[in-house]
């Protein structure tokens, strides 16, 4: 916009802009208030809408697997993690996460550390908990990979393992948190990682001494990674939202102000 113009936008009634830019009826005043309040208006709705980023989850289940216990009945788990990343190709080891939610059950052979005969473990926290507890994530995403229908595990880098769960546990009173394992050829295994449920006195678990379950599922036809839409941020999203507001009602107050002057331009005139 022309400088003139945008002095205009804001000019009061009685300015001494030249020509057309100088309001010579209450009509031309109305016009130019309606046409500032509805820009007011557009840009902030704009300024107060919420943004939704774009985050990563992976979430696998026993349903998707062929499911075989090797020790212990175990045939029971869902896994779900929220990666504050937008999904894209690349390396992520212990990338920053949002949420970790599990659950992990079944029937335990006699004699296990533990000495349970059974356990139902389900485990909500956010990455910070996960991480300063003991656990780990890390997989690649090939640079191929197609990401519209999501990522399929044969669009994980790697001839071996491609993807590593690890809910490892320590000082937590727990035996059963999950150490899950994908390879690229189809097989897989959850078992129990090597958790550490007391320091004091010193209580131990390796992998597997609880229970191990054996996976087998199609690398081409298994989708583990998605993307999904970040809800905002309550407190940044309210606080982005009050000012904004504010902003708006101090524009109003701008936009209104010339109606203001014109009526005291008026009043002096007839008085």
């Amino acid at each position: 916009m022309p400088i003139v113009g945008i002095r205009a936008f804001f000019a009061a009634p009685d300015s001494d802009l030249p020509g057309e830019y100088g309001y010579r009826t209450r009509l031309d005043l109305e016009s130019n208030l309606m046409l500032r309040a509805a820009t007011v208006l557009f840009f902030g709705l704009v300024a107060v809408t919420p943004v939704h980023a774009q985050t990563m989850r992976l979430a696998t289940a026993s349903s998707d697997y062929q499911v075989t216990n090797v020790f212990s009945d175990v045939d029971f788990f869902n896994i779900r993690i929220d990666i504050d990343a937008p999904l894209a190709p690349g390396v992520y080891v212990d990338p920053e996460i949002t949420s970790v939610v599990y659950q992990v059950t079944g029937v335990l052979e006699p004699g296990t550390p533990s000495g349970f005969p059974a356990f139902d473990l389900q485990r909500s926290m956010t990455g910070a908990e996960f991480y300063a507890q003991g656990g780990s994530l890390s997989f690649e995403i090939a640079p191929a990979a197609v990401l519209d229908d999501g990522v399929q595990a044969a669009e994980l880098v790697g001839n071996g393992v491609v993807l590593t769960f690890n809910g490892r546990e320590v000082d937590n009173g727990r035996f059963h948190p999950a150490l899950l394992q994908l390879n690229a050829d189809g097989s897989g295994r959850i078992q129990n990682s090597n958790n550490v449920p007391s320091l004091n006195p010193l209580v131990e678990v390796d992998f597997g001494e609880e229970y191990i379950t054996d996976l087998a599922f199609d690398p081409g036809n298994t989708t583990l990674i998605t993307e999904t839409a970040a809800p905002p941020n309550p407190g940044g999203g309210g606080g982005g939202g009050r000012v904004s507001l504010a902003f708006i009602l101090v524009l109003g107050m701008v936009t209104l102000w010339p109606d203001a002057r014109w009526r005291r331009t008026e009043k002096s005139a007839t008085g």
